[in-house]
């Protein structure tokens, strides 16, 4: 007992050192429980520089969702992977084209491209409209388009074909085809310029877009043995044209080149190869 006595017996020195030690310990402790340790300058730079990062982000992150790629009009000839990828086509369908360019091969159309990549239409429906090729493959697909979609033969024709192709007034189409019947068929461009009121710029237009495929089979009327009657059944001429030019005939004893009816009187002289086309001397 005395030894266990002994480890409670203290000398003043240290009962001194233990109260200083207490004391301590508990000024410790109220300054952790109550000081404030924390500053107003640092925690305001951190706040002004925690929300002017996160402004940023935010501007990044609107921009990024309101950003879209611009394509501009491209030759679809020289599509890389990456503008492939970007406009929607797959790796296949860039692949195909790859291939048939290493062949030294071109595209020269919408229609082919499709055809080469096998891309969908709706896809190529928004493509296409950015495709620009070479001036020369853009006039060639005009003229393609034009022939194909164009050249109808005026002889067969109807009045709706006329107006569609040419947009001229529907009722000068109809007086095409009322003349072209009267004719027989047109032999010639020229003879629309006896359209009644059919302007140069429509008969360009006409000729523009229609060929004259089939020709009638006109049986020709020898002026120096045809009658006034079988002579007034053409449509330049009319019964007192048609006596003139006896008339004349009997003067010169014979034509001998039709020029000579430019001599016949009142003779319109401007459709004079108009209606050489359906008379001869022989």
């Amino acid at each position: 007992m005395k030894n266990i006595k002994s480890h409670f017996v203290f000398t003043k020195e240290q009962r001194s050192g233990i109260f200083v030690l207490l004391v301590l310990i508990v000024v410790f402790q109220c300054i952790y429980f109550f000081a404030d340790f924390t500053t107003n300058e640092f925690n305001d730079v951190d706040e002004q520089k925690i929300a002017a990062f996160q402004k940023e982000i935010d501007s990044l992150a609107l921009l990024k969702q309101s950003k879209k790629y611009e394509v501009y009009p491209y030759n679809p000839n020289f599509i890389t992977d990456y503008k492939g990828y970007v406009l929607g086509m797959s790796v296949e369908e860039i692949d195909r084209l790859h291939n048939f360019r290493k062949l030294n091969k071109y595209v020269n159309s919408a229609k082919e491209f499709q055809k080469i990549t096998q891309v969908s239409d709706s896809l190529l429906l928004v493509m296409s409209p950015k495709f620009k090729f070479p001036d020369w493959v853009a006039k060639k697909n005009v003229s393609n388009r034009y022939s194909s979609s164009y050249q109808k033969d005026l002889n067969k024709a109807e009045a709706k074909d006329i107006y569609k192709a040419t947009l001229i007034d529907f009722k000068f189409a109809y007086r095409i085809v009322n003349f072209r019947k009267k004719l027989n068929g047109f032999l010639s461009f020229d003879q629309l310029s006896d359209v009644y009121n059919l302007s140069e710029e429509d008969i360009k237009k006409v000729k523009q877009k229609f060929v004259l495929k089939s020709t009638p089979n006109i049986k020709k009327i020898n002026i120096n043995l045809a009658s006034a009657s079988e002579l007034a059944e053409l449509v330049y001429i009319n019964e007192y044209m048609a006596a003139n030019i006896v008339e004349e005939r009997v003067l010169r004893e014979g034509y001998r080149n039709l020029d000579e009816l430019r001599y016949v009187t009142h003779f319109p002289v401007e459709k004079l190869d108009r209606i050489k086309l359906y008379l001869t001397i022989n």
